[in-house]
């Protein structure tokens, strides 16, 4: 028994001692990016993050990237689609912590609480305008992959996709977000015309 403790105690205290592999890449520091089932607001914060370091990082080698890249064509491309991929997810992720603070409707029995609502909508509105500050850059790179015709990188479809939306107005996040922020404007002005002692 007391050489199966022994043992016990060498393997957790050499565990401790393993070193992990580092990241330096972005496709390294997109794997790290992960949805869960119910997208707490540690969550988004902690994907936002990965997905900022992801932005700062360079490239790997082609031979590691997410595609199978077969030329300079296909690297440039893949680059172009990559980091459009990434801006996407950046306003996705703040969306998602916007909506977790944005109250949608100013009920009047939560006038006591009129002061914590209007904290609320304003962290909410934050995370909508940081949002839309991604949205320029990913047009520009939707718009540069574009340009590459008749090049089709099959692993990442789903990219490609998304910039021929970007590029045909089918997908304008600009226009989502500004209802969004019409949208929470009255309800802020709902919650600052409420009496808290009159609910």
């Amino acid at each position: 028994m007391k050489r199966f403790v022994a043992i016990c105690l060498f393997l957790i205290a050499s565990s401790n001692a393993l070193p992990g592999y580092p990241v330096y890449y972005k496709e390294q520091f997109y794997k790290l990016y992960h949805t869960h089932y119910i997208q707490y607001p540690d969550d988004t914060i902690e994907n936002i993050y990965w997905l900022e370091q992801a932005r700062k990082a360079d490239f790997c080698n082609p031979l590691y990237a997410l595609a199978k890249i077969e030329d300079e064509r296909h690297w440039e491309k893949y680059r172009y689609l990559f980091n459009m991929h990434i801006d996407l997810k950046m306003i996705e992720q703040h969306l998602y912590l916007g909506a977790k603070f944005d109250k949608r409707v100013a009920y009047f029995y939560n006038a006591p609480w009129k002061r914590e609502n209007l904290e609320s909508l304003k962290t909410a509105e934050t995370a909508y305008r940081a949002a839309l500050t991604y949205w320029s850059s990913a047009k520009e790179w939707a718009k540069k992959a574009e340009g590459i015709r008749f090049m089709y990188l099959p692993e990442v479809q789903f990219w490609e996709g998304e910039a021929f939306r970007i590029t045909e107005g089918a997908l304008d996040y600009e226009r989502i977000i500004g209802r969004e922020l019409e949208r929470l404007a009255k309800v802020r002005s709902d919650f600052e015309a409420m009496d808290e002692a009159g609910y």
